[in-house]
């Protein structure tokens, strides 16, 4: 199938790991030369060198906080004639109301749910003058199946949620398509981190998080390249009707166990 994404302009935040590195794989591997922005600039580096090695695009590395809304606006001067926008940037804590004080929500907020709205605001008028353009919003069923012990989480992302359907509901009008993806658990770096502290917490041992699969579809969690596809598939003119709704991505798990 043709995705029809060669020689389009992918921006990715949050793309040096997880998600948004795969994401950027599989862009570069349909033709796509990409932006990819994170705040450490060493991971960027590395990441396009061998993106660039691997699939022959254009990769232009942006090392930018998001959470600032300064270089939101210095990172729309360099990179305003993008064809499709990922937001990616950011993960909210777990804990619940008790455990999340001010500062934590405030940061964890910044980045994720106020750097998707800063950076949908200013690529969609651009997106809108030109009459054409696709924002992928990478959310999270916290916002979904809510949980207590998730809950800056939750009414982040379901923020996010509601945001992508009421900004996708009108853009499609003029030419613009806004979509969600709610991944459930992914299997990337910071996951494996937090299901270590939890089978500490549990168990007593960290050494036993792999039994956290067991009550999941596969006994495993989703991987970030299955992620990615979804997300690229939903960027590409194979999904030119779709705009303003979320997609789930969690194995058809029914759970507020573990939300992220």
């Amino acid at each position: 199938m043709d995705l029809e994404l060669t020689g389009k302009t992918v921006l990715i935040t949050g793309a040096s790991k997880g998600i948004g590195r795969a994401c950027a794989d599989a862009f570069a591997a349909e033709g796509a030369n990409l932006h990819i922005v994170s705040r450490t600039e060493a991971d960027l580096k590395r990441a396009a060198e061998e993106i660039r090695s691997r699939h022959q695009v254009a990769v232009t590395v942006h090392a930018r906080d998001l959470s600032v809304s300064r270089n939101v606006d210095e990172l729309f001067e360099a990179t305003s004639d993008i064809d499709i926008l990922i937001n990616n940037a950011g993960a909210i804590p777990g804990g619940s109301i008790d455990k999340i004080d001010e500062a934590t929500w405030r940061e964890a907020w910044d980045l994720k749910v106020f750097g998707y709205i800063n950076m949908t605001r200013r690529y969609l008028a651009a997106m809108r003058e030109r009459g054409s353009g696709v924002i992928v919003n990478d959310i999270g069923t916290g916002g979904d199946r809510v949980s207590y012990d998730y809950i800056a989480g939750a009414g982040g992302n379901a923020s996010l949620m509601a945001f992508t359907r009421a900004i996708g509901g009108r853009s499609i009008h003029f030419g613009v398509r806004v979509v969600g993806v709610n991944p459930g658990p992914v299997e990337t770096d910071r996951i494996q981190t937090a299901m270590q502290v939890w089978a500490e917490a549990e168990f007593g041992d960290p050494g036993k998080a792999s039994e956290f699969y067991a009550n999941w579809p596969m006994q495993r969690f989703a991987k970030p390249e299955e992620v990615a596809d979804l997300i690229v598939f939903l960027a590409s003119a194979r999904a030119s009707y779709i705009s303003g709704t979320i997609f789930t991505i969690d194995g058809g798990k029914n759970s507020d166990n573990m939300i992220l």
